[in-house]
């Protein structure tokens, strides 16, 4: 069972790492800005979306670059990130 729990929590990093990859080259336009110029600010934020940082408050450099990325930049990235597993063939993310 530890296993499993390892190679879960290990499927999830590598989940997040990839979502951070894309929100970094991610190019749409809201509001006339490119998204990718709000979510490059997220580089602050790495270390809290990984296994364990859920015992850490995020920084507040990581809070307030989190605060300047309009709602629909998170929102595009959270939907193609979401959408990778299935593009890579491999099985869908279920978090419960």
């Amino acid at each position: 069972m530890a296993a499993s729990s390892s190679s879960s929590k290990s499927s999830l990093a590598t989940i997040m790492k990839v979502a951070v990859m894309v929100a970094l080259v991610l190019v749409v336009t809201v509001d006339g800005q490119s998204c990718n110029v709000h979510l490059s600010g997220l580089n602050s934020c790495g270390e809290f979306v990984v296994p364990g940082a859920d015992k850490t408050n995020p920084s507040a450099e990581c809070c307030t670059a989190l605060e300047a990325v309009p709602s629909e930049c998170l929102c595009n990235t959270l939907r193609i990130a979401s959408r990778l597993p299935s593009r890579c063939n491999i099985p869908t993310l279920s978090c419960s």
